[in-house]
């Protein structure tokens, strides 16, 4: 997968925290925007559609927790709070309040770097019992299904494995190389074969495709509405 980065907003009024943050985090290929105060973070909010929030608590104005709940009232966006304070209660009432995660100051850049991930891996796995939609097609991981146009389709194992991926994924490019390894086909033709196949049974128009399209040079990205 290619230039996907999962883009991370920091909250905190402590200059130092910040740019260490952002400096640390950029160089492990996140996009990383900052804010002083919960007013900057709403306004960034605004314009940008963040992947993951990490809020210091104690911020001088709205704090952390008042900000959480502001935010999970209207948005459902992973958050992670940051604390100088370390008491049972405290990390309650930040869960309680909505948000993911906990970590209290001090603390080593490389744990939040883990429960990012942890957290963002998590809103990644995709439910197979549930349905899922590209365009007019339903798709029935489950039962191994495609529903287009009421003609109910069956898919196999390996496209099953790359659909997957792509639905956990959307708008990621995935090479032709990536979708060898999760679907266990090595030669090229024959994924071109399965992505062919796939086309059919999601797309009304398979031969101008509206959601599994080819990057020409790249691979394949499955574009969902």
């Amino acid at each position: 997968m290619e230039n996907n980065k999962n883009h991370i907003l920091i909250v905190d009024d402590d200059d130092r925290i910040r740019n260490l943050l952002k400096d640390y985090l950029s160089e492990n290929n996140y996009i990383v925007s900052t804010a002083e105060n919960s007013d900057q973070a709403k306004e960034r909010m605004k314009l940008i559609k963040f992947d993951i929030l990490i809020l210091d608590v104690m911020m001088p104005g709205q704090n952390g927790y008042e900000l959480t709940k502001e935010i999970k009232k209207n948005i459902k966006v992973p958050i992670i709070l940051l604390t100088a304070k370390g008491e049972v209660e405290n990390r309650i009432k930040g869960l309680e309040l909505g948000a993911d995660d906990y970590i209290g100051k001090p603390f080593e850049p490389k744990e939040l770097l883990l429960r990012i991930k942890n957290i963002i891996d998590k809103n990644n796995k995709i439910d197979l019992k549930s349905k899922h939609f590209v365009g007019n097609a339903e798709i029935d991981l489950n039962k191994m299904t495609i529903n287009l146009q009421n003609k109910l389709k069956k898919i196999n194992n390996s496209e099953k494995k790359v659909l997957i991926d792509m639905l956990a994924n959307p708008g990621t490019t995935f090479s032709r190389e990536e979708i060898g390894k999760i679907s266990g086909i090595s030669q090229e033709r024959s994924i071109d074969v399965m992505i062919t196949r796939l086309r059919q049974k999601l797309e009304i128009n398979p031969k101008n495709p509206k959601y599994l399209q080819t990057i020409r040079g790249s691979g394949y990205v499955l574009w969902i509405e």
